[in-house]
């Protein structure tokens, strides 16, 4: 039958382009994103035998290009015409895209044909396996599985007892279709498109194999624990095969997604055996499984599978694979929001209300709570004392208590480090959760609620209208509602089902059946008008609460009249010279994906990316090598905005549809990428004799302030009243000046530099690397703040300075 007809026009020029290679090159050039998923079925097949260089060849990379970004749907016919091409030509190729082929027997709704593929197939087959082409076994099983074929044995080289071997038994045993999903799940070809949607229930919907799946993973456990106990002989990183390792990542991404019941305590189990060698050595028994297990959490991570990766971050002793741990878990963490039904589960490890947990000993009791700034802490009291250090006689008398409590502490801090950043990064998905569900796991659970009494949250009152929670912040004890703040010195106010139960109260209902229908989240101040903004953030500082990430002082970037300008890009952080190392990690250390930059062929641009709202978002940052001795620099461009179609593809978006907290937490992590990195935020820079740069350092370093600046500057105007030093400052647009005995001090809020009057004379100090612990800070992730403090708590009391490199200055002798 003739579907030419039945294309849209674009697929229609294509597919002309395609099969009459005396074309010339289109004009104009199609419009590849509006083809249809059924489009891109009919016209791979046509690319796939397009040859050689020309207007045709380069079609063939629309279609394939398009492919590779999203779905295609095949048709009976586009299926076995799919086959026919891929077997065109094997003699001159020595290879064929068996992954393709195993690929379209899940994308064709009508069904595989059954006339003529079986025969195709075979022929692909013969040919992979007379070639030794065995680089994607299970794919070819598909393949082999439609010819009919057998060809047990021949894709795998692995002794008897591999798991690998176990796990193609198991292969073998499905029909094609369930052999393609095994392929559709494991590493697959350059040409292949994205993974298919739900092919992870319809894998978990096979019994035998997700029989395997746990299977495999008790072996390995077993493995390992055999390792550790002489058992088998310990070989550095030859614990598995080179096979076994994607079998029991496949696992272990089947048992993740699933949340199987049984994987916790195997997993905690495995991967702290599998990190570090029974011997004293660095090695481990299986990097490689680590690593893939660990890629394996960060697809479907679960909160269990954090911290079990954070233990095995703490026991191995390779420092190359603590850092690549510290990065997969920082993938992983965030990945939490978007699974809302295992997000916030969290054991309670004995604790009682407000995270207290008192262990009595002798005549002695550890007690591990919260302390001033929310983060637990184990301390030691004696009938009412407190004492200082752990007691010599229970040293001596309890020491493996003592380890197991110091122990309990790092294990409560992994998982409240584990719940912060999995709530915060919610906030760009608009994450919402039933009631039910928070109050039980999160405002009435000992650990999660003392995060919880710290933030702002908002619940649903009907629907599209949400009310915030009324906390009261009061020193000391005391908590007028769940999800409201505490002061720090009243950890007993956190949490708790009795402060849960004022919720209900809060939102117009007393029986659960009244509330379990609402929703909770996160108070933003992007959805406040500017009084309730500053009526939180004033209350926030008032309590003297610390946030466990900015919340109330969060930025809003909203849209300027210039990106509406624009349209399509922003330039709002574009003309910045920054450290390029430091952008680098910073890349790295929030989850942005950027190919390293540097003087070789290629190396000159980039644009590093991070995915947004649960996957459907992507933003983009540029930026330019700027090799220029004695370091590497970059200069900063545009960030542009892409959207995820229904069939997989990134779409550009204009700025204006860019949901306006998806917009404001990416140019929030942009903004921070440029204050931190910038060469204005470096105090030396003037000193070192930098010409080229030095325009652009005097301007920035002294400029306007960002909207990271401008939260700064609105919380030094709460904290410095309360300090004793208040008398002595006053803020301007973009200073804080500070009046000392000797001189007038401006510390810019923006880049922390400091100018002295008169004259505008540049004063340099090297900020120390420790926190003056005494400075209270509503929020703990914004150094800048801290620094400026301690310049101006320094510069009012400037005639005890003793260090002379700054007395010098302030005194005019350089």
């Amino acid at each position: 039958m003739n579907v030419i007809h039945l294309l849209s026009p674009e697929a229609q020029y294509l597919h002309r382009h395609l099969t009459e290679p005396g074309l010339g090159y289109p004009d104009p050039w199609p419009d590849a994103s509006r083809l249809t998923a059924a489009d891109l079925g009919h016209l791979l097949p046509l690319a796939y035998r397009t040859r050689g260089t020309g207007p045709a060849f380069s079609m063939r990379c629309v279609v394939e290009g398009e492919v590779r970004q999203r779905q295609p749907e095949f048709t009976p016919e586009s299926c076995l015409a799919l086959y026919e091409a891929l077997a065109d030509g094997l003699d001159r190729r020595k290879w064929a895209d068996v992954c393709l082929a195993a690929g379209a027997l899940l994308r064709c709704p009508g069904g595989a044909p059954r006339a003529g593929l079986s025969g195709i197939a075979r022929v692909l087959t013969e040919f992979m396996v007379a070639h030794s082409r065995f680089e994607e076994p299970y794919a070819l099983l598909a393949v082999a599985g439609v010819a009919g074929m057998d060809v047990e044995g021949k894709p795998m080289d692995e002794p008897q007892g591999s798991l690998a071997v176990a796990e193609r038994d198991v292969v073998l045993g499905l029909d094609p279709a369930g052999r393609a999903l095994v392929a559709e799940v494991g590493p697959r070809s350059y040409g292949s498109p994205p993974e298919l949607p739900g092919v992870w229930e319809r894998l978990a919907a096979l019994t035998p194999y997700a029989d395997f799946a746990r299977s495999a993973l008790e072996a390995a456990e077993a493995r390992v624990a055999a390792i550790h106990a002489g058992e088998l002989p310990y070989r550095a990183d030859k614990a598995f095969s080179a096979a076994e390792v994607p079998a029991l990542g496949r696992a272990a991404r089947l048992a993740l997604h699933c949340d199987a019941p049984w994987l916790p305590e195997l997993l905690g189990s495995l991967l702290t055996r599998v990190a570090v060698a029974p011997t004293k050595a660095k090695t481990l028994p299986s990097q490689a499984l680590l690593f893939e297990i660990g890629r394996a959490v960060g697809r479907f991570p679960t909160p269990e599978a954090v911290t079990a990766l954070r233990a095995a971050r703490a026991a191995t002793r390779h420092a190359g694979v603590v850092k690549q741990l510290d990065r997969m878990i920082k993938k992983a963490e965030p990945g939490l929001a978007d699974r809302v039904e295992v997000a916030f589960r969290m054991p309670d490890l004995g604790f009682g209300p407000g995270g207290r947990l008192e262990v009595p000993l002798g005549e002695h009791t550890a007690v591990v709570s919260p302390g001033a700034g929310g983060e637990f802490e184990l301390g030691w009291w004696q009938g009412g004392k407190a004492l200082k250090s752990v007691p010599a006689a229970v040293r001596r008398e309890h020491p493996e208590e003592v380890k197991r409590l110091r122990e309990l502490v790092k294990q409560v801090r992994r998982q409240v480090t584990t719940l912060c950043r999995a709530l915060e990064a919610g906030f760009a998905g608009e994450m919402s959760w039933p009631y039910g569900t928070w109050r039980e796991r999160v405002a009435g659970h000992p650990i999660a609620g003392t995060v919880a009494a710290r933030l702002i949250w908002e619940v649903e009152a009907a629907p599209g209208e949400w009310r915030a929670l009324p906390p009261a912040f009061a020193p000391g004890p005391g908590l007028a509602a769940p999800g409201g703040l505490a002061a720090e010195d009243g950890p007993d106010a956190a949490g708790g089902p009795e402060a849960a139960g004022a919720v209900d109260g809060a939102i117009g209902g007393t029986v659960h059946g009244e509330v379990d229908g609402r929703r909770v989240r996160l108070w933003h101040p992007a959805r406040a008008g500017a009084e309730e903004v500053a009526r939180w953030r004033e209350a926030v500082t008032e309590g003297r609460v610390r946030q466990p990430f900015k919340q109330a002082f969060r930025e809003v970037y909203p849209l300027t009249p210039a990106e509406e300008e624009t349209a399509a890009y922003s330039n709002r952080f574009a003309a910045h010279v920054v450290d390029y190392r430091r952008l680098y990690a910073m890349f790295r250390a929030r989850n942005w994906e950027s190919r390293m930059l540097g003087p070789w062929d290629g190396g000159d641009t980039d644009a590093a990316t991070r995915v947004l709202a649960e996957g459907r978002w992507r933003v983009s940052f540029h930026h330019d090598y700027l090799y220029d001795e004695p370091g590497e620099y970059a200069t900063t461009d545009q960030v542009r905005f892409h959207r995820r179609g229904d069939e997989g593809a990134w779409r550009e978006a204009p700025l204006a549809e860019v949901p306006p907290l998806v917009f404001s937490e990416a140019m929030r992590d942009v903004d921070l990428f440029v204050a931190v990195t910038s060469i204005a935020a470096d105090p030396r820079w003037a000193d070192r004799g930098h010409d080229r740069h030095l325009t652009y350092w005097r301007d920035t370093s002294t400029g306007p302030l960002q909207p990271s600046g401008e939260v700064r500057r609105d919380a030094l105007a709460r904290i410095l009243p309360r300090t004793a030093i208040g008398g002595r400052c006053t803020l301007t647009d973009r200073f804080l000046v500070v009046r000392g005995d000797l001189r007038t001090y401006k510390i810019h809020v923006g880049s922390g530099n400091i100018l002295m009057d008169p004259g505008d004379v540049y004063l340099c100090i090297v900020p120390e690397q420790r926190r003056d612990e005494r400075l209270f800070l509503p929020f703990e992730e914004d150094d800048r703040l801290a620094l400026i403090l301690s310049k101006a708590l320094l510069l009012a009391r400037d005639t005890e300075i003793t260090d002379e490199s700054i007395l010098r200055q302030i005194k005019g002798g350089g």
